[in-house]
């Protein structure tokens, strides 16, 4: 895979650098967009840009159902971990903490961040920080948004009149940035690793597509899943499978709220969508100890895990006032995480380690 070294500027000047390059100064650099002091960046990174974690309460107490069904089919171990990969300022961490407390399941839950950044002031003690996955002997590994920020590499299929080994005119670049200004122009050809990946996932590429080169992400939810001793790891984020991969690449910017262009220099997120099968196949792959996998929309997840969008009975309105605009909030905020086109269609991806599927999730299995 490139790392920024072999693939070069094509002779452009020095300021030309592969996207996987210039994505990662960008957003874990020195002076990064996730990892500068909020002081910096008021609000931090969750004012550009608004998760399922920022949108509602809701989503932390299906994943705390989420934790109870893991719990019960590890047999409710006397430690089980929840560990949060990618927790941003450690919002859902923290909702856990508060939605457990004083419970038996809270006295036996660990609970660790996974973030790059510094641990942020008022954070519960109870709560583990760090910049890497440490093993998990029992537990639920969750992924929130996360393999979407992995930097890779950006290939464009050019059509330069040079012929390919299979006789076509189609040659894999990788496209090289500005990181001051955004501009792009097509690079050297791909490595055989880089290719092979590709021809694979990408199979009918049109002249002039481009795609987000995988690999770091496979290899790096392949390390994840390898951490956990037994349980269940988790992943939701923008993502695609073999059956309706974007033909023209999804590389995009977030700031202060809007999608913008994609400008590698410290100033806004940078995400692009997951080939999520893929990452899913090279865990299974390479860990003979995960049991079963499956992948299903975010909509289809959270309504197994309780959160269903109904709008309350008007007669509440009537007997309960409160108790009805309560309701019926939750309900606006179950339904913005369950959106069609939205949120709610983000695709998790599940996969079990020396368990079974939870009971829940089982009629969402392929």
């Amino acid at each position: 895979m490139s790392d920024g070294g072999a693939v070069n500027d094509g002779g452009a000047g020095n300021s030309m650098v592969p996207w996987r390059q210039a994505t990662e100064a960008a957003l874990y650099g020195p002076d990064g967009f996730f990892v500068r002091p909020d002081t910096e960046q008021p609000g931090g990174p969750a004012a550009h840009f608004r998760t399922s974690v920022h949108a509602s309460p809701l989503l932390a107490r299906a994943v705390l159902r989420l934790v109870e069904w893991v719990d019960e089919g590890l047999g409710r171990p006397d430690r089980l971990v929840v560990c949060d990969v990618g927790a941003g300022r450690g919002e859902l961490l923290a909702a856990l903490a508060q939605l457990t407390d004083g419970t038996e399941l809270g006295a036996r839950l660990e609970l660790r961040a996974v973030e790059r950044a510094a641990r942020p002031d008022g954070l519960p003690d109870a709560i583990a920080w760090g910049a890497e996955i440490e093993p998990l002997p029992h537990g639920l590994l969750f992924a929130n948004e996360w393999l979407d920020n992995v930097p890779v590499d950006v290939a464009e299929l050019a059509d330069d009149g040079e012929d390919d080994e299979d006789g076509g005119d189609g040659v894999p670049r990788y496209l090289l940035v500005d990181p001051a200004t955004g501009e792009e122009q097509p690079g050297p050809g791909l490595t055989p690793e880089d290719a092979a990946w590709l021809a694979a996932q990408y199979p009918d590429l049109p002249p002039g597509g481009r795609a987000e080169l995988g690999l770091p992400r496979d290899r790096a939810w392949s390390e994840a899943v390898a951490a956990l001793g037994r349980g269940l790891a988790v992943t939701a984020d923008y993502a695609h499978t073999r059956d309706a991969r974007p033909p023209f690449g999804t590389l995009t910017g977030y700031r202060n709220g809007r999608q913008v262009a994609p400008l590698p220099d410290g100033s806004c997120d940078l995400t692009a969508h997951v080939a999520l099968d893929s990452c899913l196949d090279a865990a299974a792959r390479t860990n003979p100890r995960v049991t079963h996998s499956l992948w299903t929309t975010q909509r289809a997840a959270l309504r197994a895990l309780g959160v269903s969008g109904a709008r309350p009975p008007l007669a509440l309105a009537s007997s309960d006032p409160t108790g009805y605009l309560r309701a019926l909030s939750a309900a606006g905020e179950a339904a913005e995480l369950i959106a069609v086109g939205g949120l709610g269609s983000f695709l998790w991806g599940a996969q079990a380690v020396d368990m079974e599927i939870p009971v829940g999730w089982q009629t969402l299995c392929p």
